[in-house]
């Protein structure tokens, strides 16, 4: 990023260090909050270089949904919901949470199977899983009020909180009453978050006015990244800020670009997670004087980034669906039933976290089980790939026995 920080400025030409800041403060471009980062108002400008981040990121999002309707659709499926457990995993791994891919997919079968009407246990992560799954299915997040975010905290966080330490289930009326840092992945100490309690109420309810309030700025996804700031650096909770930060961010993104795009930002993050604790520690320091542009540019470059990173795993997926169809085509007859399993089951070697159930399979044939398995039988034993996850079989293909199978034919 070429934005000089007042900080940077204050070093390296004092003399103009005052006017630098009461043009930024005073300017045209300036959004001021009724927010103060330290004894400074809080304020960002648009910049020329935030427009030009912007203008790219929605360029961006034409090539992610062009590409995406170019899939099938349940390879896309398959695919989103392994981009979901990615992104799940992650978030928690950025806060030293442990949980597995296999947890993170059981929680999703459960909600799956309640939501079809059928029993499922009650999973560890349920409720973390099921906000993320709002965001697949375009669901609605409410988010007014302190309030609302208490409820999603509880919905989707509390218990996990409580499991790792009970000491940290919030205290006050909503949120917390004792104190709190945010600490880098190395340990240090970047900020110490707001106190008493009826600040950070005054301060969240400020920062839930913002994110909703369109006439102050149009743009949803600045006010987004505005406001995953100003929540870092409230606080809230005693642990869970992070996580529930990204999750708030993932559903302002689901809102403003395509889908997929909430279900990479975190491992975006984790990848620059240096920037991040740069950029918010630049905006927490008192010779910033209360600019949290840097803040705002470096989470637009990440979601950018994060687009490119969607853009090229997407198209390498692409290709390899159209080798393979081609291996089919040249194997198959393009019309029978055979190769329209065989093309099933490719998608989802390629593009779902373990396979695809018998269930989805009839459903996508719109045949019985009894014939699917009738036609799944003439796949060749070494072919065909059954993994076994609890109750539940995954289909898949070996698609290095494939590529063999069509050398012999030559």
């Amino acid at each position: 990023m070429s934005y000089q920080t007042l900080r940077k400025i204050y070093y390296k030409d004092n003399d103009h260090y005052d006017q630098e800041y009461n043009s930024r403060f005073t300017s045209e471009g300036s959004v001021k909050l009724d927010f103060y980062v330290g004894k400074n108002q809080a304020f960002f400008l648009m910049t020329s270089e935030a427009y030009d981040l912007l203008v790219k990121i929605y360029m961006r999002n034409h090539d992610v949904f062009k590409l995406c309707k170019s899939l099938p659709g349940m390879a896309l499926y398959q695919y989103s919901k392994k981009c979901l457990i990615d992104e799940i995993v992650i978030t928690n791994s950025i806060e030293g949470v442990h949980s597995s891919r296999k947890e993170i997919g059981e929680a999703l079968s459960i909600l799956e199977n309640q939501a079809n009407q059928k029993k499922g246990k009650k999973s560890r992560f349920a409720g973390l899983v099921n906000k993320y799954l709002k965001l697949l299915k375009e669901e609605t997040i409410r988010l007014y009020e302190c309030k609302d975010v208490r409820d999603l905290y509880d919905e989707v966080f509390l218990e996990e909180v409580i499991h790792e330490d009970p000491d940290n289930m919030p205290d006050g009326e909503l949120f917390r009453k004792g104190p709190v840092s945010v600490v880098s992945a190395t340990g240090k100490i970047l900020h110490s978050g707001i106190l008493p309690e009826s600040k950070i109420i005054e301060y969240m309810n400020i920062a839930l006015k913002f994110l909703n309030d369109d006439s102050v700025v149009e743009n949803d996804l600045i006010r987004i990244c505005i406001f995953h700031y100003l929540l870092e650096y409230i606080h809230p909770f005693y642990d869970g800020n992070g996580r529930l930060g990204r999750l708030i961010l993932s559903y302002g993104l689901s809102n403003s670009l395509y889908y997929l795009i909430a279900f990479r930002i975190s491992e975006t993050i984790k990848e620059n997670i240096n920037a991040f604790y740069k950029a918010f520690k630049e905006c927490n320091d008192p010779l910033n004087r209360g600019d949290l542009t840097p803040f705002l540019l470096m989470q637009l470059d990440m979601i950018f980034l994060s687009m490119d990173e969607l853009i090229e795993s997407l198209e390498k997926k692409k290709d390899t669906l159209t080798k393979y169809q081609r291996i089919i085509d040249h194997l198959f007859s393009a019309n029978g039933e055979l190769h329209e399993l065989y093309y099933i089951l490719i998608q989802a070697t390629l593009f779902s976290e373990n396979g695809i159930q018998m269930s989805d399979i009839t459903e996508i044939t719109e045949k019985s089980v009894y014939l699917t398995k009738k036609v799944m039988s003439k796949i060749p034993d070494e072919l065909l790939d059954i993994k076994k996850k609890g109750n539940a079989k995954y289909y898949n293909l070996d698609l290095k026995v494939l590529e063999s199978m069509e050398l012999d034919k030559e």
